[in-house]
């Protein structure tokens, strides 16, 4: 039943557009009906509460799609349910992926999209910065990147993945309530950082082309800098990495950046591969290079192919 007022119906149009404080006010709103939701189907356990908490980041960032401001209270209970559908299938997690049918999202990743927007995009690395490092990059692969499973994201940090569960559940409550309080706070523009970022992830890739990867890499990297490659080979100084990146240019490979998520101390590029045109599977579609920062520079590389993405079916 599509029954919100017209005031909410307003609120809920300034949130697309990135007013902070409407969002946080319109979940803050939801909050307990939310719960409601989640102890009718799980009862009254943390697990609910981890659920609640997973919707609350899905709602943030998935505002945009909301096709009928009107129908906010029903877009936010089906959230719930989903999100307490993966609480309950234990044995293979759900991918935040598999609710965008159901949140009628866009099929393609809209890198202009609502986290993009300026305000609300800052309100949410103000948040983030909240967190510990550990929780911070759990978080960050979880809700900003394509890995998504609790099984990659291990992989990754080179954690157990009920270790996996545990960050992500610590950091859903100290995110979501860190949103909630600090809305109508100032935050710092992160238009700078970001575009400095992503310059810096496509001039690498640029260099890599032309030729001079090596001293890209000798600007982006300490000397020790640990490398760690897609098959868990780990290596010390990136000649190995110049030589695999060579390789995969002479056959015809190239990277392309996609996107890039930033963190106080790590970067996140995911780079689309795009296969020579006589071999268009020879690699998969993405990998993703996981940046960690020490005074500006990377003193440990992880690179990573995701499990990729299933689409979500056109809404009927």
């Amino acid at each position: 039943m599509k029954n919100a007022s017209p005031a909410e119906t307003d609120l809920v149009r300034e949130a697309q557009s990135g007013d902070v404080h409407a969002l946080g006010l319109l979940l803050a709103t939801h909050q307990a009906d939310m719960r409601a939701v989640a102890f009718n189907i799980l009862g009254y356990c943390p697990d609910a509460e981890d659920a609640v908490q997973e919707a609350v980041l899905i709602a943030l960032r998935r505002i945009g799609d909301l096709r009928d401001p009107a129908a906010l209270k029903p877009w936010l209970r089906a959230i719930v349910r989903t999100a307490c559908l993966t609480q309950m299938r234990t044995t293979r997690p759900v991918p935040v992926e598999e609710v965008e049918p159901l949140l009628l999202t866009r099929l393609d990743r809209d890198p202009e999209g609502l986290l993009n927007h300026c305000a609300q995009r800052d309100w949410v690395w103000h948040a983030l910065d909240e967190l510990s490092p550990r929780l911070r990059l759990v978080t960050m692969l979880r809700y900003f990147t394509d890995i998504t499973s609790y099984e990659d994201i291990a992989q990754v940090c080179g954690i157990p993945v009920g270790t996996v569960r545990s960050r992500l559940s610590q950091a859903r409550t100290k995110l979501s309530e860190a949103l909630l309080a600090t809305a109508d706070l100032p935050h710092d523009d992160m238009t700078a950082p970001i575009q400095r970022s992503r310059r810096q992830a496509e001039e690498t890739m640029r260099a890599a082309r032309e030729g001079s990867f090596g001293q890209a890499l000798a600007d982006l990297c300490l000397p020790d800098v640990e490398i760690t490659m897609m098959k868990g080979l780990v290596t010390t100084g990136f000649d190995y990495l110049v030589g695999a990146m060579n390789r995969d240019l002479n056959i015809g490979v190239r990277q392309r950046v996609a996107d890039v998520v930033i963190g106080r101390d790590v970067v996140i590029w995911e780079n689309q591969l795009i296969s020579p045109p006589d071999d268009p599977f020879h690699c998969p579609p993405t990998v993703v290079w996981v940046n960690h920062l020490v005074g500006g520079r990377v003193h440990k590389l992880r690179l990573f192919h995701p499990l990729p993405r299933r689409k979500a079916p056109e809404p009927g």
